[in-house]
């Protein structure tokens, strides 16, 4: 757990002076008679970065329900903004996990090593697999009296500094950086390790909550909203049962959670006094509401497009608020809006049309993959050489059975991509018998690519655009593994139905991409751009170092000339908000 005062060791004296000096830079840079054309960090223009992530929301949603949307929603950011419509993903592992760290790092997983929610590292426990971001060392913070202990959380695997993290170091701890999700992974992993905080919910409760990676308790703020009226108003919003004890599966799915999460950010705004001390600050949004709803019914929905539309309505009002409550209101506010992912179309519904959606039912896949395992290594015998609880890209195999055959990790990741034609093959849910089809034949299990492990990290990949998204989905987490890729539209079998992420396809990798703010050039821009484009841009702007993995490019075709950059009046050196100063007396190395 990270504490301290600055103001204990020899040490924290220096930092302590190093943060002094930094203000004072500060206060004589805005003395200057000569006003200055470009902005940074330094001196605080923009006041406040938002980063807004919309869980799996692909980019077309933009334009296909552009006529609901209000005037300060989604179109204040297309028509006042820079709005990229070809913002595709460069890699093959679309989860919430890998987007998140993306966006952060400007890498992809080869750089930040976030390649899935959760994985298997049986180092840790030979039970589950764990979670992107679960880490025993710690504990949760916040949660409800009688609540069942499990594990904290902190981004002790993303491998990669994040904007966040370089913001935090520029400035020697000035600026503060938070991050906010239903989620946890997609709460830590854009905001990064120098987070001053990041919060998320207790999936039973509903109440905001953090870890002791972060801090010993809740801040007064977030404690207050915690035990306010907010939770029982969201339950009633969703018409749900009072007493639900499931409030991320119950409420989650439910335009109230979008303005529950988005209250919960104008809380941490205003308790931390995010966007007015004299350096930028940072807050790292993610609305999960999205996902949660896309997987149950997905992206052709109806009640798809009126989350969306409420998504509309509550950024309408949440940008408003910002407005009115930072200082010198949006113009002194930068918006990057973006996705984690996209998202298949229901198989069902696309098997309509006439592709090949089969849904591929993973229980018998792997009972198939261990059977022709066994026979090959251990005849008559019924030994599991591949874990339970799979799912795609990755297929984790069991190493400790492999050692106990005396079988090393090639031979063992070539032997099950060598049986996994036939394991598909077997799932051929119709008949191959000779003559002309009376109907059109119902979908049916096919496979694409594999690629093992040791192929991915030796760069064993076609010198090929798509060899490339297998080249950045490479990751040292996991142990030994295959990568699995059925071919477009197929997906694991759901018994509710609903539909899924994962895949290298453009529906997974195509996301909204739009900037808004001072220094961007209002337009609509076409060609195509990457999530990790948005880390570098905001570095280059901010003056500061692009994070430790970025790979991005700064989009350059969208910034304005220096001295076309205007922002609201400054205000006077020596007016930091005390709980500015607080935070900064208190900032963790």
């Amino acid at each position: 757990m990270r504490s301290g005062n600055l103001c204990d060791t020899g040490r924290d004296m220096s930092i302590a002076k190093r943060v002094f000096a930094s203000l004072m830079i500060w206060a004589l840079a805005f003395s200057s008679a000569a006003p200055r054309a470009a902005a940074s960090a330094y001196d605080g223009h923009p006041k406040l970065i938002i980063i807004l992530v919309l869980d799996q929301f692909r980019a077309d949603y933009l334009e296909r329900y552009h006529i609901d949307f209000k005037a300060r929603g989604f179109r204040l950011l297309m028509e006042h903004g820079a709005y990229f419509t070809d913002c595709y993903f460069g890699y093959a592992n679309t989860e919430t996990a890998p987007g998140h760290s993306t966006i952060g790092t400007g890498a992809y997983t080869d750089g930040h090593g976030i390649g899935s929610n959760e994985w298997w590292d049986l180092g840790r426990n030979k039970d589950r697999p764990v979670t992107s971001v679960e880490d025993e060392r710690y504990a949760l913070v916040g949660l409800p009296a009688g609540a069942t202990t499990t594990p904290g959380s902190s981004p002790r695997n993303l491998l990669a500094s994040t904007i966040g993290d370089e913001l935090r170091l520029d400035t020697v701890g000035i600026s503060r950086v938070y991050g906010v999700s239903l989620k946890d992974r997609a709460a830590i992993l854009p905001a990064g390790a120098t987070a001053n905080g990041v919060f998320w919910i207790d999936q039973a409760s509903g109440r905001f909550i953090t870890s002791t990676y972060y801090m010993d308790q809740l801040p007064e703020w977030a404690q207050t909203f915690d035990d306010g009226p907010r939770i029982a108003q969201a339950v009633t919003e969703a018409q749900a049962p009072v007493d639900t004890k499931n409030f991320y599966g119950v409420v989650g799915p439910t335009p109230a959670a979008v303005s529950y999460e988005l209250d919960f950010a104008k809380a941490l705004i205003t308790g931390t006094a995010l966007g007015k001390g004299p350096t930028t600050d940072m807050l790292t949004l993610s609305i999960s509401s999205t996902d949660l709803l896309g997987h149950r019914v997905g992206p052709d929905a109806d009640e798809q497009r009126q989350m969306v539309d409420a998504v509309d309505a509550d950024l309408d009002e949440f940008f408003t608020w910002l407005d009115k409550n930072v200082e010198g209101g949006l113009g002194n506010v930068w918006i990057v809006l973006t996705a984690d992912h996209g998202i298949a179309p229901v198989p069902a519904n696309a098997a309509k049309l006439g592709l090949d959606a089969a849904t591929i039912e993973m229980k018998k896949l792997v009972d198939n993959l261990n059977f022709a395992i066994n026979q090959k290594f251990s005849p008559g015998e019924k030994i599991e050489y591949l874990l339970p609880k799979q799912s795609f890209p990755y297929l984790a195999l069991n190493q400790p059975a492999f050692d106990r055959a005396g079988i090393n990790e090639q031979e063992a990741e070539q032997a099950v991509q060598g049986f996994v034609p036939e394991a598909f093959a077997n799932l051929t849910t119709h008949s191959d018998e000779k003559g002309p089809a009376t109907a059109r034949l119902p979908p049916s299990p096919a496979l694409y690519r594999t690629y093992t492990r040791q192929q991915i990290a030796q760069g064993q990949v076609a010198p090929t655009p798509f060899g490339e998204l297998i080249a950045h989905s490479y990751t040292p987490n996991g142990g030994w593994y295959v990568m699995v890729i059925p071919q477009a539209f197929q997906m694991p079998a759901n018994p509710n139905g609903g539909t899924t992420h994962y895949s290298p396809y453009a529906y997974d990798r195509h996301v909204p991409l739009v900037f808004y703010g001072a220094p961007f050039a209002p337009g609509t821009y076409r060609g195509l751009v990457e999530p990790v484009d948005i880390a570098p841009t905001f570095a280059s702007l901010l003056g500061v170092n692009q994070p430790s993995a970025s790979i991005g490019h700064v989009l350059t075709q969208v910034l304005k000339p220096p001295t076309a950059v205007v922002y609201p009046k400054p205000v006077p050196a020596g007016r930091a908000h005390p709980a500015h100063r607080r935070a900064a007396s208190e900032s963790k190395p």
